[in-house]
């Protein structure tokens, strides 16, 4: 079968994937479509250090192939939306509802693919970038067949993410206001997020001003060009003059991750989405935050998939939640450079691999 592996120094198509059987608990899922995220990019160019071969892909969409003993809750032929969250279900943390905590769904890389008798790596428990693959039962969540699946594909991480950061972490109220900085898909996540949580201001931050009119499509009530102003803070303090209740960074600069802090209002928190490299560090003024301002970690929007990703796809249904919007384009798998260009130069919000 066809599928993206990055062997440590480039990414290719290569169409002699095997992957096995699913074993208990496990689900064997078809592939129809998977979106092109910054942190499969993240992987090629090293901010993201992990192990090799490994067959990309993360956010991703399909029907379920096969199921292993004790699966239940999803069936042959049933439409899935994948997370990447292999939590275990029965730790104190997944018990406490918070599993993007379970220290048993990080850092633990299985292989279930191979190529020639050599195993590969599954990237984020998921690899969707291959036209079938295999993920713990928990990680695929049923959903309406209505819904496309270049769309539905989307929900398993930019929508967690930046929905999740808005609703779950911040927990924004109505009336607030939020600045989000950095406004491609997790960035558009994050304002359709705050335009659901019932936000009355939201300023969308970005260098690239053609990112104005999808950032306003999905809620955002200004736009502040940050390659057309000398000081960024100073233009968004236009329109907040004392600052945002909350503040997203969803690029991963440490130079921006301290913009977001110096927008704070008093008792404001910055919520931190972006990946910076691993080593790097972020300052700021200490003093600021004796007025109650927060920093905040967030990961994969503390989501609880299987409750997220069903409510997710409702609010598609009734009109709530743009998905479809949030595809720019589709990409036939073996056109996976042309679409590793497109998201480097900021061309599209979100392409999509389809099977």
């Amino acid at each position: 079968m066809r599928g993206v592996v990055f062997d440590g120094k480039q990414a290719q198509v290569l169409d002699d994937l095997e992957v096995r059987d699913p074993g208990p608990g496990e689900v064997r899922v078809s592939i129809a479509a998977a979106g092109l995220c910054h942190s499969d990019l993240s992987v090629i160019d090293g901010t993201i250090p992990f192990p090799a071969p490994v067959v990309l892909g993360h956010e991703g969409a399909g029907v379920v192939e096969s199921v292993g003993a004790g699966v239940t809750h999803v069936a042959p032929g049933d439409h899935v939306s994948l997370s990447t969250l292999a939590n275990c279900g029965t730790c104190a943390e997944c018990d406490r509802g918070r599993p993007t905590m379970c220290r048993k769904a990080i850092g633990m890389p299985g292989q279930p693919f191979s190529r020639g008798g050599q195993p590969l790596f599954q990237f984020a428990s998921n690899s969707a970038f291959a036209e079938q693959t295999v993920v713990k039962a928990v990680q695929a969540v049923k959903i309406p067949e209505d819904i496309p699946l270049t769309s539905a594909a989307l929900i398993g991480c930019g929508v967690l993410t930046g929905v999740g950061a808005v609703l779950n972490r911040a927990r924004v109220d109505r009336g607030e206001s939020v600045v989000v900085i950095g406004t491609g898909g997790i960035g558009l996540n994050v304002i359709q997020g705050a335009r659901i949580a019932g936000a009355t201001k939201i300023v969308a931050v970005d260098a690239n001003p053609a990112k104005e009119a999808p950032a306003r499509e999905f809620g955002a009530t200004h736009f502040v060009d940050a390659s057309a102003v000398e000081d960024t803070v100073a233009a968004v303090k236009e329109v907040l003059p004392t600052g945002a209740d909350h503040a997203f960074e969803c690029v991963g600069r440490t130079g921006l991750i301290r913009q977001a802090i110096d927008l704070l209002d008093r008792h404001g928190q910055a919520v931190l989405l972006g990946v910076p490299g691993f080593a790097e560090e972020a300052s700021f003024q200490v003093s600021s935050l004796y007025l109650d301002k927060s920093i905040l970690g967030c990961r994969y929007g503390s989501s609880r998939p299987q409750r997220d990703i069903a409510l997710y796809a409702e609010l598609y249904r009734e009109g709530r939640l743009l998905l479809d919007e949030l595809v720019t384009r589709t990409y036939p798998v073996e056109d996976f450079a042309k679409a590793v260009d497109d998201a480097h130069a900021g061309r599209v919000a979100r392409g999509v691999l389809v099977f």
